[in-house]
């Protein structure tokens, strides 16, 4: 099957990014559909199988359906590679003066598996995040802290904590916007999940995290190295996908005069499938910080969206929205009020790259 791609079009400058970037070969995608062959009775056999091995799809010369890589991305813990392209926009609020600020983050997830043998995979997560704070940080600077004048962290979600700023700083005042830290997960996960009843499965994984200080800003970043554990489990079901991504942070080098860091994030979600390439549901980050005073230590959001993974010339392409709301905030320090979450994931079956194999 011959495959040709134009850069004028979408699916076309899709292909050609991935290409520029080395991910994939320029016949991995085709924007032009004229020049293709009828399909053989294999490649038939493989689209009515949801659950096919799309390495043996492919080998055979045939393509994955829009449903079989829909339920692939479904799978935190999946052999497909995925781009996040995610925007968070946060209402804040000082419940000091009742006053109110929006906090702007874009963050980059590169996602990807490495087989390490036949029985378990390294699943490898590159994270960075340009966040956007009602916070100009030349007023900071102007403004003389004490005892700890660079004590402006933030988390790993890109969340500000005000509550070290003592009055009169105005904290939803001016702006900065710039690169954040960079982040790394990496989660060792059998290649095979746990089979339970009803054609559902329960899968796992356990690695590390790593953070790193590049934020351009004080305010932007944390201003520290960071290392901890994470672990995943989720339940995989016809319909439901339940589970969570659980991470922990520790400084453990940088800047001995910002804030130590103890921090966990929990991304916990909960999605209902419509169909084969629609659902329902939202995955929240619970955030507490164990520096922080006891009643000022975690944020916990619920929240509810909808997600459709269409197809864009050859590239499975998923568009989501969710709005989170916080049932518990901070009852002193600067929180988050409500958050408005939308992403783009255009994501390929890892067998066409050799290099994760």
């Amino acid at each position: 099957m011959n495959f040709h791609f134009s850069s004028n079009t979408i699916p076309g400058k899709l292909a050609f990014i991935f290409t520029l970037l080395g991910l994939v070969s320029p016949g991995a995608f085709a924007a032009d559909e004229s020049d293709e062959e009828p399909v053989s009775e294999e490649c038939l056999k493989f689209a009515a199988d949801l659950d096919a091995d799309l390495g043996e799809v492919l080998r055979a010369g045939c393509e994955p359906t829009l449903a079989q890589m829909s339920a692939l991305m479904d799978n935190p813990l999946g052999n497909v590679a995925m781009l996040f392209t995610q925007f968070d926009y946060t209402k804040m609020e000082n419940p000091e003066n009742d006053k109110t600020g929006y906090r702007t983050v874009y963050t980059g997830i590169f996602q990807f598996p490495k087989k390490l043998n036949d029985d378990w995979n390294l699943i490898n997560r590159v994270v960075w995040t340009v966040p956007s704070m009602p916070l100009d940080q030349d007023k900071i600077d102007d403004f003389q802290l004490s005892p700890d004048p660079d004590d402006l962290g933030t988390n790993p979600g890109g969340g500000l904590n005000p509550g070290d700023f003592p009055a009169p700083l105005d904290l939803f005042s001016g702006r900065e916007t710039g690169f954040g830290d960079m982040y790394y997960n990496g989660l060792f996960a059998p290649n095979e999940g746990i089979e339970l009843d009803g054609g559902a499965r329960f899968l796992w994984g356990v690695g590390f995290d790593l953070g790193i200080p590049t934020a351009q800003e004080d305010i932007l970043g944390t201003g520290k190295w960071l290392a901890g554990p994470s672990a995943l489990g989720v339940y995989m079901g016809p319909k439901w996908k339940i589970g969570g991504l659980l991470q922990h942070y520790e400084d453990f080098e940088g800047d001995d005069d910002r804030e130590d860091v103890s921090l966990t994030n929990l991304q916990y979600f909960v999605f209902y499938s419509l169909d084969e390439t629609s659902s329902i549901g939202a995955a929240p980050n619970i955030i507490c910080d164990w520096e922080a005073s006891s009643d000022n230590e975690c944020t916990i959001p619920v929240g509810i969206g909808y997600s459709e993974t269409v197809q864009i010339g050859k590239v499975p392409v998923r568009f989501g929205l969710e709005f989170h709301y916080n049932v518990e905030n901070p009852d002193d320090d600067v929180g988050d009020e409500w958050n408005v979450r939308f992403y783009i994931i255009p994501a390929a079956p890892s067998a066409l790259f050799e290099w994760m194999g």
